[in-house]
């Protein structure tokens, strides 16, 4: 598909930073895929159903109206843009992310917005499963430690407290139950180039994405210590 590029990895990488800005720059629309696995999740956290209870979460999913419109998201109407990114919903995510029917009725909805328009979309399985003829797929990727700083100081700077070493643990468990889940694990999708930002700024890293995109041969004509293929 001409008309998107798929950016997964793991969590705190900086996915979205990364392809919100790219998306703005090329004049692109952002789909954040992530904040639907939120917006379920915050879903069920408030009408007390678990993951488990099968019967709650098709009535969950079959109620649920999210839309998208620029940075913001709602639920039913609600602007739900701060609340999906409090620490419960992100405790839970992972787990509700890794049910099949929640996923099975997320793909279709991206998949169905993919077919209008230019999207920079982020995720985990957008170039392995969502979108695997995304014109341009990368696999953006940092070390653990780099990616658990990242996210420390980005729940300072909002006033949350924790520790790194809080955030480091979640982040190591987040990534275990991301990368072992049956349906649609976490990995690198075939024909993506794998970009590890570990000691990039995030303008090296966009400026790198586009290059990719606008095929300037970067991966043919010179070789750039933090491809890989």
């Amino acid at each position: 598909m001409k008309n998107i590029i798929a950016i997964d990895g793991p969590s705190g990488v900086g996915k979205s930073t990364a392809a919100k800005r790219v998306a703005s720059l090329l004049n692109w629309s952002y789909m954040d895929t992530g904040a639907m696995y939120r917006a379920v999740t915050l879903a069920l956290l408030r009408t007390n159903v678990s993951i488990d209870d099968k019967t709650g979460l098709k009535r969950v999913l079959a109620s649920l109206d999210y839309k998208q419109l620029g940075e913001l998201f709602f639920i039913n109407g609600e602007d739900v843009s701060e609340a999906i990114r409090n620490s419960e919903v992100t405790k839970n995510v992972s787990a509700v992310s890794a049910d099949g029917s929640v996923r099975e009725a997320l793909v279709r909805l991206q998949r169905e917005l993919g077919k209008n328009g230019k999207w920079v979309v982020d995720g985990r399985d957008i170039g392995s499963v969502v979108f695997p003829d995304a014109a341009r797929k990368i696999f953006l990727t940092a070390s653990q430690e780099v990616r658990a700083q990242r996210r420390f100081l980005e729940l300072k700077a909002k006033g949350i407290q924790t520790t790194f070493e809080e955030v480091l643990k979640d982040q190591v468990r987040r990534d275990h139950i991301d990368s072992t889940r049956d349906i649609s694990p976490l990995r690198k999708a075939d024909g993506a180039v794998e970009l590890d930002s570990s000691n990039l700024s995030l303008e090296e890293v966009v400026d790198i994405i586009i290059s990719y995109q606008n095929y300037i041969p970067a991966l043919n004509s010179r070789t750039h210590r933090h491809y890989k293929t």
